[in-house]
C-alpha cells in the first residue's frame, strides 16, 4: 500500500539539499541578467515609443503590444524550439531562458519607465532648456531624478514577479529551481515534499527582495519629502 502522509524526514533531507540551493543561484542569476538586460532594452523601447518620428514610435509600440499579448511560454517554445525548425537558428538552453525572459520583461518594463517619465510635469523640463540645457541633459538631470520615484514601486512589484517567473523556463529544461525540483522528485518521488521545499525557496526569495523594495522606496521617498518642504520654504 503507497504511503499517503506527508513524509517529514524526506522534507527536512531536501530543505537544504546542494542540488536545490545551486538552482536558487541559478534563478537569482536568471532574475538579475533577465532585470538589467530589461530595463536597458526598456529604456531603450520607452526613449522610442515617446519619439516623435512616428514609424519608430509604431515600431516601439508594436513590440509592446506583441510580446505583453503572449505568453512567456509561448515566446520560449518558439525561440527554443521554433527557430530552429524554421530557420536553423540554434540557441543553447541558457541563452533561450535568457532571451525570452529579457525580451519578455522589457516590454512591461517600457509603459512602467514611459508611465514614470510622462508623470513628470512638462514644466519641469521646459525650465531645464531654459537654463540651457540640452535634452539629454534634462532627461538626465531633471526628468529621470524625479521620475524614479513613480518608476520604482512598480519595478519592484516586476521584479517580485520576474523571481517566480523564471519557473517558466524549466519547461525547455533550464535548470532552475523547479526544474531541479522536478529532477529530484522524479527519481525520489516525494513529489509533495520537494515542491513544498521549492515553495518556501521561493517566498524567502521574494520575502528578502521584499525588504529590499520597501528600503530603497523609503529612501527616494525621504529625499522627494526634502524636496517638497525645501519647495514650501
Amino acid at each position: 500500500m503507497n504511503k499517503q502522509r506527508f513524509d517529514l524526514s524526506g522534507f527536512q533531507e531536501y530543505l537544504f539539499n546542494e542540488f536545490l540551493l545551486y538552482g536558487v543561484l541559478t534563478t537569482i542569476g536568471l532574475t538579475v541578467a533577465a532585470l538589467v538586460g530589461g530595463l536597458i532594452l526598456g529604456v531603450v523601447l520607452a526613449m522610442t515609443r515617446m519619439s516623435p518620428i512616428k514609424p519608430l514610435s509604431w515600431l516601439a509600440q508594436g513590440y509592446i503590444w506583441l510580446f505583453r499579448g503572449t505568453p512567456l511560454l509561448v515566446q520560449l517554445l518558439i525561440i527554443y524550439t521554433g527557430l530552429p525548425l524554421a530557420i536553423g537558428v540554434r540557441f543553447s538552453v541558457l541563452e533561450a531562458a535568457l532571451i525570452g525572459l529579457i525580451l519578455n520583461e522589457a516590454a512591461y518594463l517600457a509603459e512602467i519607465i514611459r508611465s514614470g517619465i510622462l508623470a513628470v510635469p512638462t514644466g519641469q523640463s521646459n525650465a531645464g532648456r531654459a537654463l540651457g540645457l540640452n535634452p539629454a541633459q534634462v532627461m538626465r538631470y531633471i526628468v529621470m531624478p524625479q521620475a524614479a520615484r513613480i518608476i520604482i514601486p512598480p519595478l519592484g512589484n516586476s521584479v517580485n514577479g520576474l523571481l517566480k517567473t523564471t519557473s517558466i523556463t524549466s519547461v525547455i529544461s533550464m535548470e532552475e529551481l523547479l526544474r531541479r525540483t522536478q529532477m529530484l522528485f522524479q527519481e525520489k518521488f516525494l513529489v509533495l515534499e520537494l515542491l513544498t521545499v521549492a515553495a518556501i525557496y521561493y517566498l524567502i526569495l521574494t520575502t528578502l527582495w521584499d525588504v529590499v523594495q520597501r528600503r530603497i522606496e523609503a529612501h527616494y521617498g525621504k529625499a522627494y519629502n526634502k524636496v517638497q518642504i525645501a519647495e514650501s520654504y
